[in-house]
């Protein structure tokens, strides 16, 4: 192995991702085009110019591989599940949930003759639409784990991907322009409301006033409990028998992560949510700089663009029904489809478009559950559809 190569490549794959990071704390503007669009580009144009050798593509399927797995536990331990308690909340998370469900099920036999048209198995279809599951109950955090767990192959991965940041930021940009008339129109008006000003600043994440090497200290342990949780996980897919380790030891560290975030010393562990989110760029970065462009058939996958339009536009529809029907709270529904179709990040900004700071702490905790909850649903998902 050619050790210089190895180390550009490893300052390529961590480098490139932390330096959007800190560009994006000074230009907001970044954040709103989003990281891992930016990235995917950037992966794509240094995996396409004919620089990246054997040695490169052996360290990228390594990164890619580690890296998934170490993000899931940092991105889970610093969630708080107990937020999720009124009825109404979790009346919306079910909503949501059953809606997504449905919609992205029925889409599977809608466009499964167009799969079968461009030449899709039936197995990789329902890879599709199993990562589909997962990135729609949580948002883009559930893309890598589920992808890994069902081993989508990966020019199926950069179609998703792809495609999914075109749709869900049209539907963002739906619902900001559009959301508030829709519900206004359809459900009654909540009776408290806040001014746009004071929800434009509200953030998700929880404000870490302590000093430098203290958040140093917490991300590193986040980091050390990561590792030791993947080492046990790994440890148990050896003495299960099974067809797919990899789908066992996502499992096992999903579950491991989500009982250790009720635990009051990994609670305390601020930060390490940021910290998984920028290892989750780094495995798009690996991945977008591992596909071969040339070889992909844009206009032959489309049908996959379809069927995530249909699936995340068809989900609102499908709970707005629900709603009505369940007679819960409009804004509430629309903060509970945000976070699980664009991620909990997003539910301020809806909040501040609705004039209703009610709904982000509501609408933040569903979309964690979502997060939590992702994985296993995507996995069920490719059992079911690759049976039937």
């Amino acid at each position: 192995m050619n050790a210089f190569a190895a180390i550009l490549t490893l300052l390529y794959l961590f480098g490139i991702p932390l330096l959007l990071v800190i560009m994006a704390k000074r230009w907001p503007i970044i954040d709103k085009i989003t990281p891992m669009m930016i990235l995917y580009v950037i992966g794509l144009i240094v995996g396409n110019i004919g620089i990246i050798g054997k040695t490169s593509e052996i360290i990228c399927t390594n990164i890619s591989n580690v890296m998934v797995l170490i993000a899931i536990p940092l991105m889970l331990l610093g969630c708080d599940f107990k937020m999720l308690s009124a009825k109404s909340a979790v009346k919306a998370f079910f909503v949501g949930l059953f809606s997504i469900l449905i919609v992205t099920i029925a889409g599977f036999y809608i466009f499964h003759g167009q799969a079968s048209a461009a030449g899709m198995s039936d197995t990789n279809f329902a890879k599709v639409s199993a990562v589909m599951i997962g990135i729609y109950t949580g948002g883009i955090p559930n893309l890598a784990p589920v992808s890994k767990a069902v081993d989508l192959p990966q020019n199926l991965f950069l179609f998703v991907s792809s495609y999914d940041l075109v749709v869900t930021g049209l539907y963002l940009i739906f619902i900001v322009f559009l959301g508030k008339r829709i519900i206004r129109w359809l459900f009654p008006a909540p009776k408290v409301e806040s001014s746009t000003e004071e929800l434009a600043e509200a953030q998700v994440v929880v404000k870490d006033n302590n000093s430098f090497w203290h958040k140093v200290l917490n991300r590193g342990v986040g980091i050390g409990v990561s590792f030791l949780i993947v080492l046990v996980s790994f440890l148990l897919s050896l003495a299960i028998p099974s067809s797919n380790d990899t789908a066992i030891i996502i499992i096992a560290i999903t579950t491991f992560s989500i009982l250790l975030s009720f635990w009051k010393p990994t609670k305390r562990l601020e930060g390490t949510f940021d910290v998984g989110l920028y290892f989750v760029y780094v495995f798009c970065l690996a991945v977008a700089t591992m596909v071969n462009i040339h070889e992909m058939e844009f206009s032959k996958y489309l049908f996959i663009l379809y069927y995530i339009a249909f699936a995340v536009f068809g989900s609102l529809i499908l709970q707005i029904l629900f709603s009505k029907l369940f007679k819960l709270d409009g804004d509430l529904m629309l903060a509970s489809s945000i976070a699980l179709i664009n991620s909990p990040p997003f539910v301020p900004m809806v909040a501040a478009v609705l004039k209703n700071k009610n709904v982000i702490l509501p609408g933040i905790a569903i979309g964690l559950l979502g997060y939590a909850v992702g994985t296993y649903l995507g996995y069920g998902i490719f059992l079911l559809l690759s049976h039937l």
